[in-house]
């Protein structure tokens, strides 16, 4: 079940990503400014047409992010062929995530991190492999 408060919150952070103002965002994905304004609001659900017009227009917005905030958004990119590091979203605070793999660790038998899992408070996380 979409939680209606959290998934406008996600679809304000959509928003502020692309600059785009309620209206603007509904001549964008073909659908009447009421409805952005009521999904705002809270006053409606998201219907599944809805869900497929942010997606197909907006390709760096995952799923399952959109309906329930587990994912990333933007969507994740791979560490290891990115020149300047991502940017990502959680929580409404942006974070940045620099490229500094591989990493070892000074020890007398030096070993390698094979990964490193970032927890945040919603329950998310984030998986970083070198």
């Amino acid at each position: 079940m979409v939680n209606v408060e959290e998934f406008a919150k996600r679809l304000n952070i959509i928003m502020d990503f692309y600059q785009l103002s309620a209206a603007l965002l509904a001549d964008k994905i073909d659908v009447q400014r009421s409805s952005i304004s009521h999904l705002l609001s809270g006053r409606n659900k998201p219907s599944l047409e809805f869900v497929l017009k942010i997606l197909k227009t907006f390709p760096e917005v995952e799923l399952y992010w959109l309906l329930n905030g587990v994912g990333n958004f933007p969507k994740k990119q791979t560490l290891g062929s990115i020149q300047n590091p991502p940017t990502l979203f959680s929580n409404e605070k942006k974070i940045t995530v620099e490229k500094t793999f591989p990493i070892k660790t000074i020890e007398e038998n030096s070993k390698e991190i094979e990964r490193i899992v970032i927890f945040f408070k919603d329950g998310s996380f984030k998986n970083y492999t070198s």
